[in-house]
């Protein structure tokens, strides 16, 4: 592609909107001198792509990673009755997997200059889209929201009755609020940072808990449905970034080298999430021979277990703790920042709105769900977990097959001047059959507390696996019909 010749329809600044008061105008033309980020969905043109460090895309994904959601993550593993070898083997292999097409998709980021859910008009079409985008909405809130409740636990547990869950949920929305209002610059600036003080942190606690992490064997014999069940709720943790990969990305220069930037992104995403929670697995299986820590992870307290594992250390580790739970901040930051994009592709009218103004709105509507189903939290991680794999798997392989089969592997097929023309992009009939209808296979292979599929039954869950399978079978044939019936990709 001719980058330099790439046309990208045309956009206006919020504040030079025709539908701006003069107060809106002004307060706009303020948060822009400010530095505040306005741009949402439309594609950044060539000449404002001017990122290019790939450290900004590892620091990114590892920043978002490396705090306690992740190390909660790994605390399933145990409770599926997998003992430490079989739950950190089954980490590191599923997340290998699952971490592949997330930082696939980053590299469409420079060479096209949208996000992500923009960049899925092109298999899904101009409406058909809202659909994945609901999903996709649906799982960052339901992520926001875990890690609210787990930061909330966490700043609650080194004040005793000081402090309740709900304050400490309000004080992490709040801190994420302010690093996401202000948009794609300072986002990358913190999450350079904030890694930091939480791998130093992370390094204290395995030292002063280490004595006590051992890999006794488990109390029943391990099945594969056991390890299939907890494999797809690691899918439902890594894959799911598939629906904001390019968000990140969107302002890198064109001519940036593809698989420097998907190696960055893979690293960035792969050595927190298998390292951090293999380390949850660990601590939660040691609970058992230590009562300290049982009686602190009561009622699964992640917190609480983690300000046990470091009382040994007073007053610093409670610091330490304080610290644990700002880091699930600069997941939150992100996931707000793209929560706030999507809301425009899911309401178009809405797209000359500042891109800051949703990420208030995210916060509302994550703040009082955190607050009420904090006391619920391994309930909602389970069941979220394992639910919101399926739809991501299938996204997945519907946008792989377009891009690979369809497109020939080659952004310049993307027509990026039609990005909000509905008659130029595809219907989205054939995205949305072949999604839909492999849920006729998934929820007969789906194993949740509430329902097992009788396929589960025997092979344990592999719904998300049928998700990615079936859905790419099912888009080859669809897609092509529908290219044959309008004359056009």
């Amino acid at each position: 592609m001719d980058y330099e010749k790439q046309q990208v329809a045309p956009w206006n600044e919020p504040e030079l909107a025709e539908t701006d008061s003069g107060q809106t105008a002004w307060l706009t033309k303020k948060m822009l001198t400010l530095g505040v980020e306005s741009r949402g969905v439309a594609p950044v043109p060539v000449d404002e792509r001017v990122g290019h460090p790939y450290s900004k895309i590892f620091f990114v994904w590892f920043s978002v990673n490396f705090n306690i959601l992740s190390f909660s993550a790994g605390t399933l593993g145990p409770i599926y009755g997998l003992d430490l070898r079989t739950s950190c083997l089954t980490i590191l292999f599923f997340n290998m997997l699952c971490c592949l097409p997330p930082a696939y998709f980053c590299t469409w980021g420079p060479k096209l200059g949208m996000r992500q859910m923009i960049i899925s008009r092109y298999s899904f079409g101009y409406y058909g889209v809202i659909i994945p985008c609901i999903f996709n909405l649906i799982g960052m809130i339901g992520f926001s929201i875990l890690n609210c409740i787990l930061g909330g636990q966490a700043l609650a547990s080194v004040s005793s009755e000081n402090l309740s869950w709900t304050v400490g949920i309000v004080v992490i929305a709040a801190v994420s609020l302010l690093v996401s209002f202000c948009g794609y610059n300072v986002l990358n600036w913190y999450e350079r940072l904030a890694w930091i003080p939480v791998l130093i942190t992370f390094i204290i606690t395995l030292g002063v808990g280490g004595k006590h992490l051992s890999s006794p064997p488990p109390v029943a014999p391990i099945t594969a449905s056991s390890v299939l069940s907890f494999a797809s709720t690691l899918a439902g943790f890594s894959i799911t970034y598939s629906g904001l990969s390019s968000d990140f990305t969107s302002y890198y220069r064109p001519n940036v080298t593809s698989w420097k930037i998907f190696l960055s992104a893979y690293l960035g995403l792969l050595l927190p999430i298998v390292s951090i929670q293999c380390l949850g697995a660990a601590v939660v299986i040691a609970t058992s021979y230590v009562p300290d820590w049982e009686a602190a992870y009561a009622g699964g307290d992640v917190g609480g277990l983690l300000e046990a594992v470091l009382h040994p250390v007073g007053n610093f580790g409670k610091f330490l703790t304080v610290l644990l739970s700002l880091s699930v901040a600069g997941n939150i930051a992100a996931t707000f920042y793209s929560i706030s994009i999507n809301i425009q592709v899911f309401i178009p009218a809405l797209t000359f709105v500042p891109r800051y103004v949703f990420s208030i709105v995210a916060t509302a509507i994550v703040v009082p769900i955190a607050i009420v189903g904090a006391h619920r939290f391994y309930t909602a991680l389970t069941n979220f977990l394992g639910l919101i794999g399926y739809w991501a798997s299938a996204y997945v392989g519907i946008i792989l097959v377009e891009h690979f089969v369809f497109r020939k592997h080659d952004t310049s097929r993307y027509d990026v001047n039609v990005w909000n023309v509905p008659r130029h992009l595809p219907s989205g009939i054939a995205a949305i059959a072949a999604g839909v209808l492999s849920f006729a296979l998934v929820i007969p292979s789906m194993d949740q507390v509430w329902f097992v599929g009788p396929i589960a039954k025997t092979t344990g869950d592999i719904g998300f696996e049928l998700a990615f399978a079936v859905s790419a079978i099912l888009y080859l044939p669809f897609r092509w019909l529908e290219i044959r019936l309008r004359r056009f990709v």
